[in-house]
């Protein structure tokens, strides 16, 4: 019987589904916001991301509670949280269980 392995990526994943946009009750990932994750082979790790609208005014804590939050797995040497908002974010992106949360379906 293997073990089941939880990649970096899996990691990841799960810590910035601990990262909430405090208006809205659903995480950051679920909520589309989360555009790219790349894994360098010397533990460095950058996400591409948006924001639900370009002038949020939580912007800065959302970016360093994700650069934060990824940055204290052991595996992650430093993290950089570059925003963007191309393309523009829409509730399409978000994941089936964000918009039945949001009452969206």
């Amino acid at each position: 019987m293997s073990e089941t392995t939880i990649t970096l990526r899996d990691q990841i994943e799960a810590q910035l589904r601990t990262v909430f946009d405090p208006e809205i009750p659903v995480n950051i990932y679920d909520l589309g916001l989360v555009y790219e994750i790349s894994i360098g082979d010397n533990g460095n790790v950058k996400i591409t991301m948006t924001l639900t609208a370009p002038g949020c005014p939580v912007a800065g804590d959302i970016v360093r509670d994700v650069q934060e939050k990824i940055e204290t797995l052991p595996e992650v040497m430093d993290c950089h949280v570059q925003l963007t908002f191309d393309p523009p974010w829409t509730k399409e992106m978000m994941s089936e269980e964000a918009k039945l949360e949001l009452g969206f379906l």
